[in-house]
């Protein structure tokens, strides 16, 4: 077996794992939440719980596992020395609903397995958000654990696990499908779809269609509005033509909902005053995802998203996403309404 395949296996076998522990934490959110007295504990739980079993199942398969993850356990180590070990008690938990014989250890120098420096890895290193989209998490909506394996500044493999989203378009984006979906992309070879639940199913490949002329734009969009500008949306909108009903979801599932042809167009637009530079963990997995499908993926000045530079996007300015002639359709409307130039 090759190099590429192992990890591409182990990357699959990772997120499909973390799925089933994320669905596990979210099916008991209230018990959760009244153990541990607080709002976030759940998806906190979550969060550490779903980068320990990446990063011990990429290690365990691999052999290495240089990554730069969003979470790290100083945190919950800090707790355990002061006498407070309810969450990590729960990590552990949950951890262990698919990592037989897991320790509390283990469990939390597989979290710091994600503190790698990406400029120490340039051949290579993994990105994690093990749970993307916490709003959609406690809401029992749309969230990801969405890995990416970059090379040179560029994702070169990505798996996308979306433990809701249904593979049948025609099941509400707002509700819990029983299996999910997962997406395989890579680089110069495209993309596939499974269960989530189930990595060594037979995967359907997709690949995005044109729209046609004149059909409706459906904009997929965030259910929290603090992450992109609404307005200058709208504004875009009106001049690609006649808007859809649109697609409103947490997370990198957006890019799995426009590269199946679910959604049309996906913009993260900077708002006005509230300058942010994008994380990496937040765009490597989904955006060779859309890529691979057939996607244009940029930043609002055209430019190629560059993962080169730590753990932030220092070098783009907001995300468009669409196949290539909405998407350049939509940088045009861009250029024109002086978006972000300001």
């Amino acid at each position: 077996m090759s190099e590429q395949t192992k990890r591409i296996e182990a990357a699959k076998l990772a997120v499909s794992r973390a799925s089933v522990v994320c669905r596990e934490v979210q099916a008991r959110l209230a018990d959760v939440q009244s153990l541990l007295k607080d709002d976030r504990s759940p998806v906190t739980v979550a969060d550490f719980a779903s980068q320990a079993v990446v990063a011990w199942t990429l290690k365990d398969l691999l052999g290495s596992c240089p990554m730069v993850g969003e979470e790290d356990a100083h945190e919950l180590r800090e707790q355990i020395a002061a006498g407070n070990t309810s969450v990590a008690d729960q990590v552990l938990d949950a951890a262990s609903c698919v990592w037989d014989g897991a320790t509390m250890d283990a469990v939390l120098d597989a979290i710091d397995l994600g503190n790698a420096d990406s400029q120490q890895h340039k051949h290579g290193f993994w990105t994690l958000d093990p749970i993307d989209g916490t709003k959609g998490f406690l809401r029992n909506q749309q969230y990801a654990v969405a890995l990416g394996w970059i090379e040179h500044g560029d994702p070169v493999l990505g798996v996308l696990g979306c433990p809701n989203l249904s593979r049948d378009q025609s099941f509400p984006l707002d509700e819990k499908d029983p299996n999910g979906s997962m997406y395989v992309a890579i680089a110069g070879e495209g993309c596939w779809e499974y269960p989530a639940d189930e990595p060594g199913a037979e995967p359907a490949h997709i690949r995005r269609l044109e729209r046609s002329d004149g059909e409706p734009v459906r904009m997929c969009e965030s259910a929290e509005s603090g992450h992109t500008s609404h307005d200058d949306a709208e504004r875009i909108l009106e001049r690609l033509g006649e808007a859809a009903e649109p697609a409103r979801l947490d997370s990198q599932a957006k890019y799995a909902v426009v590269a199946r042809g679910q959604g049309d167009l996906y913009l993260r637009l900077p708002r006005p005053g509230k300058p942010y530079v994008e994380r990496i963990w937040d765009h490597a997995a989904g955006s060779i995802v859309a890529r691979e499908a057939g996607c244009a993926v940029t930043d609002i000045a055209g430019l190629e998203l560059d993962f080169s530079h730590g753990a932030g996007l220092e070098k783009n300015r907001g995300i468009v996403v669409g196949d290539v002639k909405l998407h350049g359709l939509a940088m045009g409307a861009i250029n024109e309404l002086q978006i972000g130039q300001a």
